[in-house]
C-alpha cells in the first residue's frame, strides 16, 4: 500500500522561494512510490482564523475547509515545508493548519525548512517541531534545512550544484524515517482505536 502524504507550504509573496522546496520533495517522493499531493496555502485560501473546521455544525463548513479536511484525515504523514520570517513561522501555512485541529491526530509529520541564508530556516522549523506535537502529530527527527535556498534547487525545484548535492543526499534518509512512522502508524491505527 502506498503512502498517502499530504506536502503542506504556506508562503503567500509574490517570489516565492521555497516552493522549490516543496516541488523537490513531492517529486522525491513519488519517485519512492508515495501518493503525494503539495497542499499551497496561498491557493486553498482560507481566510484568518474565525472559526475551526469543527466549530461548524456539520456540512456547513466552507467547501476549501470541507474539502481540505477530508483530505488530511485520509492522509498517512504530512511534511510541512517552512520558510522563516523574522525567526518566526509562515503566518499563511500557520493559519491554515490552526483551522483543523483532531483531523492532524496520530499521525506523523516531518519538517522542512528554508531559508535565502545560510541558517537555512532553522529557527522556524524549531518553533514547528512543538506547534506539530501540540496539534497530535508524531513528529519525526529527521529534517531537511535548505540555504540558501537559490544556491540549491531551482525554479522548478532541480538540485543544482554541491548544495544541491547536499540535500539530494540527505533526502532519503529523511523520507525512510518518516516512512518508518508512517507504517507504524498506520499499523497500530488498524490493531487499535486511538485512545481519543
Amino acid at each position: 500500500m502506498a503512502d498517502q502524504i499530504l506536502v503542506f507550504y504556506g508562503s503567500y509573496r509574490s517570489d516565492r522561494m521555497g516552493i522549490r522546496l516543496a516541488n523537490f520533495i513531492v517529486s522525491e517522493l513519488r519517485t519512492r512510490g508515495s501518493n503525494v499531493e503539495l497542499v499551497d496555502a496561498k491557493a486553498v485560501g482560507l481566510p484568518m482564523l474565525d472559526r475551526m473546521y469543527k466549530e461548524y455544525p456539520a456540512g456547513t463548513a466552507p467547501p476549501a475547509m470541507e474539502a481540505l479536511a477530508t483530505k488530511i484525515k485520509a492522509a498517512d504523514a504530512f511534511i510541512f515545508v517552512t520558510g522563516e520570517y523574522n525567526w518566526g513561522m509562515q503566518p499563511g501555512l500557520k493559519n491554515l493548519t490552526d483551522h483543523f485541529l483532531e483531523e492532524w491526530f496520530w499521525r506523523p509529520a516531518a519538517i522542512a525548512s528554508y531559508s535565502a541564508g545560510r541558517l537555512s530556516g532553522a529557527r522556524s522549523s524549531f518553533i514547528w517541531h512543538g506547534t506539530l506535537s501540540e496539534m497530535g502529530m508524531i513528529v519525526v527527527s529527521s529534517t531537511l534545512a535548505v540555504g540558501p535556498i537559490a544556491q540549491t534547487l531551482d525554479a522548478n525545484g532541480k538540485p543544482i550544484g554541491e548544495l544541491g548535492a547536499v540535500i539530494k543526499k540527505a533526502f532519503p534518509r529523511f523520507a525512510d524515517d518518516l516512512a518508518w512512522w508512517t507504517e507504524a502508524g498506520r499499523g497500530q491505527r488498524a490493531r487499535s482505536q486511538p485512545p481519543y
